[in-house]
């Protein structure tokens, strides 16, 4: 019989709970698995939903919207406008873009987007919150101190940058246009939107040259 081996046990031990899904996960594969069982589901249903938002309703409209922007001048002149309307060009409609402001990040302006209240946000353009956006200690924080935060992000701004933070409401969202990164002038539209990230379009991103390096 092999001698017991404490750390190899460990390691083991390690080993099989790194495979095991996180307690929020179980109990949604529960869930799932219970509505399927009595009929009120698909699993078909589940991997459509997860698709739209992921897909459609997720990140990847807001960075779309963000390429046409950083590719279109005119349309990019639309957006900081009314942006509300300028989104509806490309077939994009929907309660959620009822009043949304685009603010611009430039050399000499760093925009950050919270809601103080609650976790107001524009779905239809970013998906749902992150996790972070809707902490009170997320919320309240960015408003008193939003260097820090941003530093906590990893975003480390100059003194001469100014930060502006936009607190959402119910009937104003806001969406971040983040600055193109140097050396793609020469990419399409879909390149660009590849390297436009959710954080970036709250403002918790800034240098998406980092993304085209890793690239």
């Amino acid at each position: 019989m092999a001698s017991y081996d404490p750390e190899n046990a460990n390691v083991v031990h390690e080993h099989v709970h790194s495979h095991i899904p996180s307690d929020p996960a179980l109990r949604v594969k529960a869930m799932e698995s219970l509505l399927v069982e009595k009929g009120l589901l698909t699993s078909e249903a589940v991997d459509v939903w997860v698709e739209t938002y992921s897909e459609k309703v997720g990140p990847k409209v807001g960075a779309g919207i963000v390429a046409r922007a950083w590719c279109d001048p005119q349309f990019k002149a639309r957006l900081l406008e009314d942006g509300t309307a300028a989104i509806k060009e490309l077939q994009i409609e929907g309660w959620f873009l009822a009043h949304l402001k685009v603010v611009e990040n430039t050399d000499a302006v760093h925009n950050l987007v919270v809601c103080t209240l609650c976790s107001c946000y524009p779905h239809g353009v970013l998906g749902l919150q992150p996790s972070w956006y809707k902490k009170e200690a997320y919320r309240s924080r960015a408003v008193r101190d939003p260097r820090l935060v941003l530093s906590e992000f990893g975003v480390d701004l100059p003194e001469g940058v100014r930060v502006k933070v936009w607190d959402s409401t119910a009937e104003v969202r806001y969406l971040v246009l983040p600055q193109r990164p140097a050396n793609t002038e020469d990419w399409d539209e879909v390149a660009l939107a590849d390297i436009v990230t959710r954080n970036s379009m709250i403002g918790t991103d800034r240098d998406l040259s980092t993304v085209t390096s890793e690239g």
